[in-house]
């Protein structure tokens, strides 16, 4: 049986993180798959996105994206008791703010998150091929 190699981005800086933005563009997150594990200070975002890596661009494979250290979610414009809804990440981008880093999920229709954290600790974790 063929091995399907299964990415892993990991993102400590702005490059790591446009590289995640990247290959995220355009995937889709239910709102079912927002997790935020407050005790951890984990958030998880499981979402289907088109492999744009290798020349790959008609593959569909589900990722899980996992932000480390996050001390604090904010969502504008997200349903959250819609678990059906499924939103559209177009991009993911951050700013420094004093101490801390704002990291904001920009989602079509004017929703996005925002994870405030100490440090840049971003995952692109491939789970399986669709």
């Amino acid at each position: 049986m063929e091995k399907k190699y299964l990415a892993q981005i990991i993102a400590t800086d702005n490059e790591g993180l446009q590289m995640i933005s990247a290959c995220s563009a355009g995937a889709k997150v239910k709102v079912s798959d927002i997790k935020y594990l407050g005790s951890n200070k984990v958030f998880l975002l499981s979402i289907e996105r088109t492999k744009i890596e290798k020349d790959q661009k008609d593959k569909k494979i589900n990722s899980i994206c996992r932000f480390d250290f996050v001390d604090k979610v904010k969502s504008k414009n997200i349903d959250q008791k819609n678990d059906k809804l499924i939103l559209e990440l177009i991009a993911i981008d951050y700013m420094k703010n004093k101490d801390d880093y704002e990291i904001n999920l920009i989602f079509k229709d004017n929703a996005h998150i925002t994870l405030t954290s100490e440090t840049i600790e971003v995952r692109l974790h491939d789970l399986q091929e669709l």
